[in-house]
């Protein structure tokens, strides 16, 4: 199967987290979202599959991903729920399977070389970690095989995390970023306003862009086309340095999810 580097698809992704509805993603492919992502704990992978299904898109151009939850990390469990993930998905092989977070039956020694094992198997193409810290990443690299090409984070422009970009761009790897426009919080900042007059686009744009200009994969979600459009058209917005710079400066720190 071939299949899309995540470097190498859409700058923007799609997170699916809560969309239950199979038109709505079929939709989103056919707009020109490639990198989808979803996890077992959202009970929404066979919505995802379907979708796939309804879209007039290759599978060979889309790179699927989704998570082992923390209730099925114990090596077994990691083999099983896959096998589920997969016949609910549709799929012989899902691109990119996550460690969702590193917590309740996660044992690095254990957990890990049951995700080698899939991807020995064919199951898998890539191992990723999501909510990792910078330590539980290294004492996971240790383990595992496979190189891990992918870390899925909380980032925008109120949680920036500069050290876990700057750990996945030493190692050869790709921050995926969920929640990028804060939970609509940039829409509250005058900086996001302001550029995003300047720019002649919305705050979330602006937002999705900087996210992008890090050098990182935004994953935003939206329940409506006119915005999933929207979405992915700041994959094509250019910010300078003066912009970064005065994204990068907010005074404000938030972290949404523990």
């Amino acid at each position: 199967m071939t299949t899309t580097n995540i470097d190498d698809g859409s700058a923007i992704g799609l997170g699916t987290m809560g969309i239950d509805d199979p038109e709505r993603i079929a939709s989103a492919i056919e707009m020109g979202y490639r990198h989808l992502d979803t996890a077992q704990i959202y009970d929404n992978e066979a919505v995802v599959g379907e979708a796939i299904e309804l879209a007039d898109v290759p599978r060979s151009d889309l790179f699927v991903a989704t998570k082992v939850w923390a209730d099925s990390l114990a090596p077994d469990d990691v083999l099983s729920s896959t096998e589920e993930s997969l016949d609910k998905l549709g799929l012989d092989t899902v691109d990119l399977l996550y460690v969702h977070r590193p917590i309740q039956t996660y044992d690095p020694e254990a957990t890990l070389p049951a995700f080698d094992r899939l991807r020995d198997d064919g199951r898998i193409e890539h191992v990723g970690v999501s909510n990792f810290g910078a330590k539980e990443i290294e004492a996971a690299r240790d383990v595992l095989d496979a190189p891990i090409v992918a870390h899925q984070v909380e980032m925008h422009p109120l949680y920036e995390q500069s050290e876990l970009l700057a750990d996945a761009k030493e190692h050869d790897a790709t921050l995926v970023a969920y929640s990028p426009i804060a939970q609509g919080e940039v829409f509250d900042l005058p900086v996001m306003t302001e550029l995003a007059e300047k720019h002649d686009a919305t705050a979330a744009q602006v937002a999705l862009a900087w996210v992008v200009e890090k050098g990182a994969v935004p994953i935003p979600r939206s329940g409506s086309d006119h915005h999933l459009r929207e979405n992915l058209a700041a994959g094509e917005l250019s910010l300078d340095a003066e912009d970064i710079a005065r994204i990068d400066a907010i005074d404000r720190e938030e972290k949404l999810f523990e």
